[in-house]
């Protein structure tokens, strides 16, 4: 029995030893493992607090960044806080998601001996972006605890369950507010449009919209460039078809989608507003087709036809030439007006103005001019020409007037230049040219081309020829041939075309403007007038009156036809009839065989004393393209009454001009007219008819302001400043084609049976031996056959 306790106390002291062992090893171990735990949490905590003064700094930076160091212009910064706006932190929001009780939890829960520290970025991105309501801010309050066991330690929750006021995440609070304190967009994004953020956003934008001239290798053009490009050149073309400009422009816009996109960025990038215009476009696509022609090194020269030899100003001053196909002391529209226009573009003193007229021998001139105005020689001629200016005007116009040999069509009442009359500018002043005229100027023009020896070719139209040619034999087939001709004619030798109303024919290159003013001294009449009215005086003893040419396609046809059709309306009522012409004898003869109540009177200047008395000024006249009879009136305090066309347009807004539709319309304007007094004129009203604005009209509409302020001809500049040099970079499929005309036309007109046969007056390709006297020229030099040399 002893024996038996007393091995069992041996093996109970010999298993305690061991037991012990057994536990303390144990208890090693687990303090071992906390002792671990412990200090991976606090390098787990060193390294949070670590992120987080990362962030604190980068805080610190976003807010010093807000106080702008410079000024930028309106436009950018708009555009650049309008652009941050979207991207403003909504800092509550990541407040919301970090202070909140449950994360403390959370964060505790991944703190294990394997366990990653990580943030989640993803909320803090979508708390920059989303735009969410602010939310207060709740208080981060945690209490973190370790209570040290005996034989070991371990990490436990206060009861509310959370951590205590830790350092980085009180130092993140802080800063937090800070911030929040500034989140006005006015003190953050005024000054975050310096930031590097913005300036690496631009400079990707720029990147991306690259000019092909800035990269190295350009990219070869694409198929729907060359559609576009294609379609864009044959615009001329395709309006014969029917085709429009609009639809044009559309196309080519579909087709350039790619250049619309960069060029949007671009604009973005350049802080101006995306709009885009087919202008733009256009431009675009010419610097586009010229950038991948010059990096093959290609240069246009021109073609067979085409001549790029333009004249340089060396002087400093721009040239301008008028050329006209009448000349004082024949009292017509296109031997005054051209007059008075280069008297007003040479008042300016801004470029050189010279006035070219035709010279006819003396034999033209006693059937066009009076018997009694007869030159021996041109320079007597001019004298007269400036003497009869300088009375109108007040001024002496300081501008040069030259003389090219013309001869006079009595079927055609008008004069056709003989020769080449582009040989009669000197080179050196071959600049800028106004073609007065241009379709009746080229009919039978066989010579150089306008447009090749000029820069800028501007033609104003002055006369409705297809009205005159409608009222001969065979009109209706003559004014088709004529349509073409002058629409081929205007094409081939004009960069720009003028009409003065629309009752002109529809030609390619124009648009239609007033460009003509009236005789200084109509406005003073004017003026007499209005201050005899002011001191009660009679301003006007007579009745009505009608001025102009006498031949029937000048109105004569239509007031005959309305007096004879309501002479019962009329009675009582006396016209007086002013004017000279070959119909004279046969437009009397008609008047008094209807028993018509018309005093005929010779011709006499609109602006005679004879005239100043007359209250009411008749033109029933259709076939006029602008009338400068009815503006002389107008200028004068008249009434007019005339016809409601489109060649009276201009005159419409003017309270004296009365218009009528029909004969019934006729009569009772003219009863108006006669029982009334007609209004004085404003000084608007005044100034619209002068020929300073019609000037000004001329100079914007004809482009001519553009081309006397380029210094780049024919570059094109861009509103960016960069020049695209397209003219002798590439080919123009309209140029060509008008080229093309042009060699057709010079070719046609050398020839002297298809001359005769088309009208013209025999030997007029090349002035006579009776031009070379009175001119002084030599005689003509046998023609080179091959065109424009």
């Amino acid at each position: 029995m002893e024996k038996g306790s007393h091995s069992t106390a041996a093996a109970a002291s010999t298993s305690n030893p061991t037991a012990f062992s057994f536990i303390s090893k144990g208890w090693r171990e687990v303090r071992d493992s906390a002792d671990a735990d412990l200090r991976l949490m606090k390098d787990r905590a060193n390294s949070f607090k670590n992120l987080a003064a990362t962030f604190d700094r980068e805080i610190e930076n976003l807010i010093q960044s807000a106080t702008p160091t410079f000024s930028v212009p309106a436009i950018r910064q708009s555009s650049e806080i309008d652009f941050m706006k979207k991207l403003q932190p909504k800092i509550s929001e990541f407040r919301r998601v970090y202070s909140a009780p449950e994360i403390s939890r959370k964060v505790m829960e991944k703190w294990g001996p394997r366990a990653k520290l990580g943030i989640d970025l993803s909320r803090i991105r979508s708390a920059i972006v989303a735009e969410l309501d602010e939310t207060e801010e709740e208080d981060m309050l945690g209490i973190m605890e370790f209570n040290k066991f005996r034989k070991g330690r371990r990490l436990r929750f206060t009861e509310d369950g959370q951590f205590g006021d830790w350092e980085p995440i009180r130092a993140l609070k802080t800063r937090l507010r800070e911030f929040d304190k500034k989140n006005s967009s006015v003190e953050i994004f005024g000054g975050f449009k310096n930031s590097e953020f913005v300036e690496k956003v631009k400079s990707s934008l720029k990147s991306i919209c690259k000019d092909p001239q800035e990269s190295k290798e350009v990219p070869p053009l694409d198929v729907p460039e060359l559609l576009a490009y294609l379609v864009r050149q044959s615009g001329p073309f395709l309006d014969q078809f029917g085709v429009r400009r609009d639809i044009c422009d559309k196309i080519v816009e579909s087709l350039c989608s790619k250049r619309k996109n960069q060029l949007v960025l671009r604009s973005l990038a350049d802080g101006e507003p995306p709009t885009l215009d087919s202008d733009k476009i256009n431009d675009e696509l010419d610097l586009r087709i010229a950038s991948v022609l010059q990096s093959t090194g290609h240069c246009y020269e021109g073609g067979f036809w085409t001549d790029f030899t333009k004249h340089d100003v060396s002087d400093g001053k721009r040239h301008v030439a008028i050329v006209t196909t009448a000349s004082l002391p024949w009292m017509t529209g296109t031997a005054v007006n051209p007059l008075f226009r280069a008297a007003y573009l040479a008042k300016s003193a801004k470029q050189k103005v010279t006035l070219l007229v035709p010279w006819l021998c003396k034999s033209d001139q006693e059937l066009v001019y009076l018997s009694s105005l007869i030159f021996s020689s041109p320079e007597e001629q001019e004298n007269y020409i400036r003497n009869w200016l300088e009375e109108r005007t007040g001024f002496e116009a300081d501008f040069k007037i030259s003389f090219y040999p013309g001869k006079f069509s009595k079927e055609r009442r008008s004069i056709i230049p003989a020769g080449d009359t582009s040989q009669f500018i000197p080179s050196k002043d071959a600049d800028i040219c106004i073609l007065e005229e241009p379709e009746h100027l080229n009919w039978y023009h066989h010579g150089k081309r306008w447009t090749d020896k000029f820069n800028h070719v501007v033609g104003v139209v002055h006369t409705n020829y297809l009205e005159y040619i409608k009222r001969e034999k065979n009109g209706a087939l003559q004014a088709f041939l004529v349509k073409h001709i002058n629409n081929w004619v205007t094409r081939a030798y004009c960069h720009k075309v003028l009409r003065l109303s629309a009752a002109t024919q529809d030609l390619p290159k124009s648009v239609i403007c007033n460009v003509h003013g009236v005789n200084p001294k109509f406005l003073k009449i004017g003026g007499k007038v209005a201050e005899e009215r002011e001191l009660g005086q009679q301003a006007f003893s007579k009745g009505a009156y009608f001025l102009g040419k006498m031949v029937w396609a000048k109105g004569y046809k239509e007031l005959i036809d309305l007096l004879a059709k309501h002479k019962n309306d009329l009675e009582g009522f006396k016209l007086d009839v002013y004017g000279n012409g070959e119909d004279a004898h046969e437009v009397q003869s008609t008047a008094k065989r209807l028993n018509l109540n018309l005093n005929f009177l010779k011709g006499r200047d609109h602006a005679d004393d004879s005239l100043h008395g007359y209250k009411v000024f008749i033109n029933p006249s259709v076939s006029d393209v602008l009338c400068t009879a009815t503006a002389e009136a107008l200028a004068m305090g008249k009434f007019v009454v005339c016809a409601d066309h489109p060649s009276n347009e201009f005159f419409r807004s003017f309270p004296n001009c009365l218009t009528y539709k029909t004969s019934e319309d006729f009569v009772a304007k003219v009863k108006e007219a006669m029982t009334k007094e007609p209004q004085p004129l404003t000084p608007e009203q005044m100034y619209n008819l002068s020929w300073e604005a019609a000037t000004q009209r001329f100079v914007e509409y004809s482009e001519l302001d553009r081309v006397l302020n380029s210094e780049h001809d024919p570059a094109k500049v861009r509103p960016n400043g960069k020049i695209i040099a397209k003219s002798l970079s590439m080919p123009n499929f309209s140029e060509m084609v008008d080229g093309g005309l042009a060699f057709a036309h010079y070719c046609l007109t050398g020839n002297e049976l298809l001359r005769l046969c088309t009208g013209a007056i025999p030997g007029t390709r090349d002035y006579d031996k009776q031009h070379c006297k009175d001119l002084r020229l030599l005689p003509p030099q046998v023609e080179n056959p091959i065109y424009g040399l």
